[in-house]
């Protein structure tokens, strides 16, 4: 045990807790005033409902002993035999601890999805769908990548979730996406968000948690955990103005919701590499993402579908960029235990990071599509027309989020 990294990683993991809740604040904001607390119940409810999954089976189908490379056996089920003691995944904190701080990481992924499906989604579907999903697809990604499964043996790279997270709720929020289909009036009546201070305030926390979320995956107080907390903020502040710029030349001008928006989108691009690239690996992804993102998101007016805060253009592209630059940036002289990539001379593990992502994309997407189908069919998707008019918060709730 070493009490320096044991009081890291209590840091660590109470950041990212916080993230949900801020992401809570940062969705709550976008929506319209009479969905306000629906939408951030969504993020809040996740808090409860995966805690319990996750130690009643969801931990130790994650990271327990592999099982044909796919899922892990059921050996810690209600964290049995998990304790004070070191575990296989660190040897200077007590097993439960790590047990916390994966916890975290699994609250906000399906959270992260309910943005795509904000103001018109049931909250029984939400839940069942969100049980479901953890399940089924959140955990045996996970183990793919951090627990022992087939991504981890043949040396694909995921430092703090861009696969795992990212690009997995991404996936799985076009489909959601398409299953749901558009709010009513959309593209047709004012959808803007309602308080934006609510969402700027959101996007601070998530940035300030994200140095949990990325310095805190090395598992210890260690030169690692230094670079992932600097190239986080680099490539976040990169992004912040990549998505700017690019907003000020294509609509003439620049917006909070912009800034915020980049911010999370350099955010997302930089977790998988941060504990493997450097500095300048980092500015360079979050300068890509900030656009990328930015011109992902108009995109979806093109194409029809009505992602309702944008998960999939921030979460979906800026975590497969994320993974793709990992892949192009990753170096050796940064972290010995990592791998270089193309631009160090190694081009295959480039081919390796697009075969993990693509893997996962088609995984989440086929996954989802059965669950919601499941969902709908036993509780329903959608409210109806009437109720999405009046507003989540009274009709499925019985609140209002502002008595003016």
């Amino acid at each position: 045990m070493n009490t320096g990294d044991i009081s890291f990683m209590l840091v660590a993991t109470a950041l990212v807790m916080l993230m949900t809740p801020g992401l809570a604040l940062f969705y709550g904001g976008m929506v319209r005033s009479k969905n306000v607390l629906s939408t951030m119940l969504q993020s809040f409810a996740c808090l409860g409902i995966v805690t319990i999954i996750w130690v009643l089976y969801g931990y130790s189908l994650a990271f327990g002993p592999d099982m044909g490379g796919l899922i892990g056996g059921l050996d810690w089920a209600g964290l049995n035999g998990v304790g004070l003691t070191a575990g296989p995944y660190s040897a200077t904190i007590p097993h439960l601890l790590f047990v916390a701080f994966q916890l975290m990481f699994a609250i906000i992924t399906p959270a992260l999805i309910t943005g795509t499906f904000a103001e018109r989604v049931k909250f029984p579907a939400f839940l069942l769908f969100t049980i479901l999903w953890c399940t089924l697809v959140y955990l045996p990604v996970c183990h793919w990548v951090w627990g022992g499964g087939w991504i981890s043996k043949h040396g694909g790279l995921d430092f703090a979730g861009g696969t795992v997270i990212h690009i997995n709720s991404g996936a799985a929020a076009l489909v959601a996406a398409l299953v749901f289909g558009k709010r009513k009036g959309w593209g047709k009546e004012n959808f803007h968000p309602h308080n934006l201070g609510m969402t700027m305030l959101g996007a601070g926390l998530l940035w300030f948690g994200w140095f949990g979320f990325n310095a805190g995956s090395a598992l210890a107080a260690n030169e690692i955990a230094t670079n992932a907390f600097f190239t986080t903020h680099v490539a976040t502040a990169a992004a912040l103005l990549s998505w700017l710029v690019a907003e000020w030349v294509i609509q003439g001008k620049p917006t909070t919701l912009g800034a915020a928006s980049g911010a999370i989108a350099g955010l997302v691009a930089i977790t998988p590499g941060a504990g493997f690239v450097n500095t300048t690996g980092a500015m360079i992804i979050g300068l890509v993402a900030g656009t990328l993102c930015y011109l992902a998101v108009l995109l979806k007016g093109k194409l029809g579908y009505d992602d309702a805060l944008d998960v999939v253009g921030v979460h979906g592209v800026g975590g497969l960029w994320g993974a793709l630059a990992t892949g192009l940036f990753a170096t050796t002289l940064v972290n010995p235990n990592g791998k270089d990539g193309l631009f160090y001379g190694n081009p295959h593990l480039f081919t390796v990071q697009a075969m993990d992502a693509f893997t996962t994309i088609g995984y989440s997407m086929v996954a989802t599509l059965i669950i919601l189908k499941v969902v709908d069919a036993i509780v329903g998707l959608r409210v109806t027309t009437e109720d999405e008019v009046q507003g989540l918060d009274l009709t499925e709730h019985n609140e209002i989020g502002y008595s003016l």
